[in-house]
């Protein structure tokens, strides 16, 4: 059994969507090995959903590899550290090829909060089309962040610098407040929410405003506790929680989960928020 299958074999894979995910999962898990060697992670840190799965154990599999620089650089970019990721997969047995995806849009937050000078790859695996990951690298940070170091034992051991959980909480809420989407929902982002209430995480609402300040959602780099609640039930008060159920269902093993999902629900969680001091 090879590293990679026995990575695998600590997944429960009973569908075809189950081993995609897994596979997915594990070459996140290469692709930050890649970067480890590369020493990118003297100079961004990682943050998001698939950050969250990782570390803290999420009960969703996440898609995208999302990054934020420590400190703003324009000129940023992403292609001196290929080749620590393609040597990383390559000694698995395993060709990879990155691109750098084109930016088509002019406006300076798209769907998913990515800045027209946020660089965006995607890392293909070869003879695979299922599996796709995308790179999403924030090169002019939102500030009120810190970081720490979470260690990874597979495929070896090594440390990934990270978003404390806080700040991950501040970063998921203003994608779910602010995140335009159309006429579709990220439920994906309303079961992190729940996670974190849940289990008890307290929010930065600090970096929540410097994030909502710098998206140009609010007028100051503050905000009170109760005008951020208030945008949270008004945002609320329009979810389409059937929609959220369907955007979730696949990342998920346990759909059962969702039942309790409802407006008065996700209402009531709101009393449960904690803000960091």
């Amino acid at each position: 059994m090879n590293l990679f299958e026995k990575m695998l074999s600590n997944y429960s894979l009973e569908t075809n969507a189950d081993h995609t995910n897994a596979t997915r999962e594990i070459m996140q898990e290469i692709a930050l090995a890649g970067l480890y060697r590369g020493g990118f992670f003297d100079v961004a840190a990682f943050y998001g959903g698939t950050c969250l799965r990782i570390f803290y154990g999420l009960e969703r599999y996440s898609e995208d590899l999302d990054f934020s620089l420590l400190m703003a650089n324009q000129d940023f970019s992403l292609k001196p550290y290929f080749k620590s990721i393609e040597t990383e997969f390559n000694a698995l047995g395993i060709e990879i090829e990155i691109t750098q995806k084109a930016k088509i849009t002019e406006t300076n937050i798209e769907s998913a909060f990515l800045k027209q000078n946020s660089p965006i790859y995607n890392l293909n695996i070869q003879n695979n089309r299922q599996v796709k990951i995308k790179f999403e690298i924030d090169t002019n940070p939102p500030l009120g962040f810190t970081t720490e170091n979470k260690l990874l034992v597979q495929p070896f051991s090594f440390f990934v610098n990270t978003y404390t959980l806080s700040d991950l909480f501040a970063g998921k809420m203003h994608a779910l407040l602010f995140r335009n989407w159309k006429n579709r929902v990220k439920g994906r982002d309303w079961f992190d929410f729940e996670w974190y209430v849940r289990n008890g995480v307290e929010l930065n609402l600090n970096h929540f405003a410097h994030r909502a300040f710098q998206s140009k959602h609010i007028l100051s780099k503050t905000i009170t506790k109760q005008k951020f609640i208030e945008t949270l039930e008004n945002r609320i008060k329009t979810l389409d929680v059937d929609l959220a159920k369907k955007d979730v269902a696949n990342f998920i093993k346990d759909k059962k989960s969702l039942d309790i999902w409802s407006r008065d629900y996700f209402l009531q969680l709101i009393t449960l928020i904690k803000v960091k001091k």
